[in-house]
């Protein structure tokens, strides 16, 4: 046998033994494969005989990513130019979710209105369908003064030019219900094919957005974690409004494509800019200090403000900032905020840095 195979096999049996004793020490072997053999559930023998059910494996959703568990210092990583005082540094962990890769765009949204004005007028009324979810196309002109936004309200929405552009004009309230749509759908089909029902689709808090906005760079200004808006080579990072209004710099004079520009460390394109969006949260100035440090989330609906983050396409680059808060009334539709669905991980909740024994 040749005398280097033979210390390099060797090698590599020794890496792997020391490999398996730690994940051993740890508690992973035990936890990850278990004891298997035949699944069982019930009573026998007067004692409860109960393993875990086979046959299920939560899969990434499509269009999503995976965004992994974690802890970070969420709040401001730059100087509070505004001054607002309303998002202190603070210590959180989040647990892990999946999201969606970019802003939920019109063809995505038209699935659902579509399917409202088919399924649910009997039951809702095409009154209250146009109203409350079918976007708003007027906010390209009601939202800025003196502006020649024709163009953006008549196409905008329906032209196949803006199909993969994010959907604007909607209510958190109607992103909520869009998320309960496309729960109900994916469910129905899971419970045809005999499969287990799915966790929900849903709005990200504020402290998820965030964590899945600085893509695991810890401290990060922006997704892509420097403190420039611009690369090495010139180009803008984002669509936002540069250069004291020169909107067009950044290759987009409103809004652009959802999968615009490169996406940051997980995968999540324009998390900085192109279109502000919805959270779960409602807006509180003393936020910091009110909710807990697990998994983070005012749920107050009393409260009609709802954050949004991200900044766009008509915001400053101070917006763009992963720790910036903002607010929107719940019932208000923009020509600047549009939204993202996240699912809940079920089988990703174990810690991903720490040790167990």
């Amino acid at each position: 046998m040749n005398l280097k195979a033979f210390y390099r096999n060797g090698a590599k049996l020794l890496f792997f033994a020391a490999t398996v004793m730690l994940m051993q020490s740890c508690g992973f072997i035990k936890e990850k494969f278990g004891k298997g053999g035949k699944e069982e559930a019930g009573v026998a023998n007067g004692e409860i005989v109960a393993t875990a059910r086979k046959g299920y494996r939560q899969t990434t959703p499509a269009g999503m990513v995976a965004i992994p568990s974690g802890s970070f210092m969420m709040g401001q990583a730059d100087e509070d130019l505004a001054a607002t005082m309303v998002n202190m540094n603070k210590r959180v962990t989040i647990s892990a979710f999946y999201m969606d890769d970019t802003e939920i765009t019109n063809n995505e949204y038209r699935q659902f209105v579509d399917a409202l004005l088919m399924d649910s007028i009997s039951v809702l009324g095409e009154e209250e369908i146009m109203t409350k979810y079918y976007p708003d196309t007027t906010v390209w002109k009601k939202d800025f003064a003196y502006t020649n936004g024709d163009p953006m309200v008549e196409y905008y929405y329906m032209h196949p030019s803006f199909d993969t552009y994010p959907v604007v004009g909607v209510s958190w309230k109607a992103a909520q219900y869009f998320s309960e749509w496309r729960t109900n759908i994916y469910n129905d089909y899971r419970d045809q094919e005999g499969m287990f029902r799915s966790q929900s689709f849903r709005l990200p808090t504020e402290a998820e957005w965030e964590w899945a906005a600085r893509g695991g760079r810890q401290g990060a200004k922006y997704p892509w974690g420097n403190p420039y808006t611009m690369n090495g080579k010139g180009c803008f990072l984002a669509n936002f409004k540069p250069q004291r209004g020169n909107y067009d710099a950044d290759g987009y004079p409103y809004t652009g494509p959802a999968n615009a520009y490169n996406p940051n460390e997980y995968g999540l394109y324009n998390m900085a800019g192109n279109v502000s969006e919805w959270t779960l949260d409602a807006f509180a100035d003393n936020a910091t200090t009110i909710l807990w440090d697990m998994n983070p989330m005012n749920d107050d609906l009393n409260e009609p403000r709802k954050v949004i983050k991200g900044g766009s396409w008509k915001d400053v680059a101070y917006y763009l900032q992963a720790g910036t808060r903002s607010y929107e009334f719940e019932t208000q539709q923009r020509a600047f905020i549009g939204f993202r669905c996240i699912m809940d991980n079920i089988d990703g909740r174990r810690g991903a840095t720490g040790k167990r024994r």
